[in-house]
């Protein structure tokens, strides 16, 4: 899998910014795709998925609940 793509959750990361978060979602699309840089045609297309994976994985961070995390 991605090995590149970091754990974005406490306690395995503090403080995760928005492009944390971004250059994960890039990186998944890339490995899944199989582009590093699309070509022009596909290129609407790749950052779409790049924003959308970039929303819903910043919405899983903010929904999950760490057992025993401090608040």
């Amino acid at each position: 899998m991605c090995r590149s793509i970091k754990t974005l959750r406490p306690p395995y990361a503090e403080d995760v910014t928005e492009d944390d978060v971004h250059a994960a979602a890039l990186q998944y699309v890339r490995k899944i795709s199989g582009f590093r840089a699309p070509a022009a045609h596909n290129a609407e297309a790749f950052e779409r998925a790049v924003e959308e994976i970039t929303r819903a994985s910043a919405a899983l961070l903010d929904a999950l609940e760490v057992r025993g995390a401090k608040s």
